[in-house]
C-alpha cells in the first residue's frame, strides 16, 4: 500500500476512461488496507489541528462518482479523525426552489471553505455539467433568458459552463483554497453487485433507490460525459484523479494519501506562538492553577 503514488492517478493529459482499470493488481487484504488508512488518518488529524490553527489555507474535496461508487463511507473512514469543527460535508441534491433563483455556482460559493478548515463536495458543481447533459430537461428549470426549450442548449452553451467552472476554481484557489478533485472509477459489474447487495441485506433495503436503476440506463452516457468533464477541467490548481473504485479500501488509501501529500507541501503550515507575555508567566499561572 505504501507504495501507491497519487501522481500515478492525477490527470496530466488528455484521458480515455475505457482504458483506466477500475481495480488495482496489488496483493493487499481488508486488514492490511484498513492498517495503512489508520497510520494517515492519524498524520492528517495532526497536519489539520496545526493548518486550523495557522488558518491562512482551505481546503476542497470534491468527489463524484457513479451511485454505489464509495462516496459516503469514504467520506466516513478518511476523515474520522479529523477534529469536527476544521470539517464540514455537502451532499448537493437536486437544486431546491431558493436555489433555482440564483445561477447555479451559487449554492456552490455558499458552502465553500473557511480559512484553516477542509470542505467536502460530495457530488459537487460538475453535477451541472453531468446528470443536465444526461438530462438536458434539467437545464430548463433554471429559467435562462436565451433557453426556451432543450433544442436551445447549444454546444456553445456547454463550453461555456465549462469556462465558468474553470473560472471558479481558479478565483478561488488564487485565494488560498486548495482543490483536490477525485472521480471514483468503478466498473459497471461492480454496480451491479453493489445494487444487488443493497437488496439482498434488509439492513441496506433502504439505500437501494429505483432512481439508481433508471440512471444505470445511461451508463455509456455518463462515462462519456465524465470523461469531458474530466479532460476540460483538470489543471494544476485544481487537480482531477481517476482512482479505481472496485475496491473500496484501495481507493479511501489513495484519497487520503493524497491529501496528505498535498498538505506537506504547505511548509510554512505551523501553530501560532504563545504570547510572549503569556510564555514568560507560564511558571506564574502553573502554581495558580495548583493552588
Amino acid at each position: 500500500m505504501d507504495s501507491l503514488n497519487p501522481e500515478d492517478f492525477k490527470v496530466t493529459d488528455k484521458i480515455k476512461l475505457s482504458k483506466i482499470p477500475t481495480k488495482l493488481n496489488i496483493d493487499t487484504d481488508k486488514d492490511q488496507e484498513e492498517l495503512a488508512l489508520d497510520k494517515i488518518q492519524i498524520k492528517l488529524s495532526k497536519k489539520q489541528d496545526a493548518m486550523y490553527a495557522h488558518n491562512k489555507y482551505a481546503f476542497l474535496i470534491c468527489l463524484q462518482g457513479m451511485d454505489t461508487s464509495g462516496k459516503d463511507s469514504l467520506i466516513r473512514e478518511v476523515f474520522k479523525e479529523f477534529n469536527p469543527r476544521g470539517v464540514v460535508v455537502h451532499s448537493f441534491k437536486t437544486p431546491n426552489s431558493t436555489e433555482l433563483e440564483h445561477d447555479y455556482l451559487w449554492r456552490h460559493y455558499l458552502a465553500l471553505p473557511e480559512k484553516g478548515k477542509f470542505a467536502v463536495f460530495n457530488r459537487t458543481h460538475y453535477e451541472n455539467v453531468l446528470v443536465t447533459r444526461v438530462h438536458p430537461e434539467y437545464i430548463l428549470f433554471e429559467n435562462l433568458p436565451e433557453i426556451k426549450s432543450v433544442e436551445d442548449i447549444t454546444t456553445q452553451f456547454w463550453k461555456n459552463r465549462f469556462e465558468q467552472i474553470n473560472n471558479f476554481e481558479k478565483h478561488i484557489a488564487q485565494n488560498g483554497t486548495k482543490i483536490l478533485k477525485f472521480y471514483f472509477h468503478m466498473s459497471k459489474e461492480e454496480q451491479r453487485k453493489r445494487l444487488l447487495k443493497r437488496l439482498e441485506t434488509p439492513e441496506d433495503n433502504w439505500k437501494f433507490s429505483t432512481g439508481d436503476l433508471k440512471e444505470r440506463e445511461h451508463w455509456d452516457e455518463y462515462m462519456d460525459y465524465y470523461e469531458e468533464a474530466i479532460n476540460k477541467t483538470a489543471s494544476e490548481h485544481a487537480p482531477w484523479y481517476v482512482v479505481p473504485a472496485d475496491d473500496k479500501g484501495v481507493a479511501r488509501y489513495i484519497v487520503a494519501k493524497t491529501i496528505w501529500e498535498e498538505l506537506k507541501k504547505l511548509t510554512d503550515i505551523t501553530e501560532p506562538e504563545l504570547d510572549p507575555k503569556v510564555k514568560a508567566n507560564i511558571e506564574v499561572y502553573r502554581a495558580q492553577l495548583k493552588q
